[in-house]
């Protein structure tokens, strides 16, 4: 049996993997219905298809390249249902690179780890000087 923090970041891999294929429909599995998403630039996304809506386009500009992100840590919570992972972040486009930290709190639903909610903080690059 998978250990929880490994399987969460085996899921993480899957979605880097997506995202870098520009598969927005396959990420679907990943995030719960009522998901929320707050992103980089500070707006807020509400529900799993305003999240899968949000990567489509972004895979629609002919510059974006991929997002990554890289887990530093995942902390399983007391009840084994939830748990936090923190990290870094990058996202590439042909003529510019945003970095940063999330945070990303996951629930297992029907023995599946979901995201339910997560926080990208912009720390470098172009958007971090606005």
């Amino acid at each position: 049996m998978t250990a929880p923090d490994d399987a969460i970041r085996a899921r993480r891999r899957l979605t880097n993997k997506l995202i870098a294929a520009h598969e927005a429909e396959r990420l679907r599995p990943f995030f719960a219905a009522d998901v929320t998403v707050i992103v980089g630039g500070g707006g807020v996304l509400t529900g799993m298809a305003a999240v899968i809506d949000a990567f489509a386009g972004q895979f629609r500009d002919p510059a974006f390249v991929t997002y990554v992100r890289t887990p530093e840590r995942v902390e399983i919570g007391s009840t084994g249902d939830h748990a936090a992972e923190t990290g870094r972040w990058v996202a590439t486009w042909t003529s510019a690179e945003i970095t940063g930290a999330y945070l990303a709190a996951w629930r297992k639903v029907t023995g599946q780890w979901v995201i339910e909610n997560e926080m990208f903080v912009t720390l470098g690059g172009p958007a971090a000087e606005h």
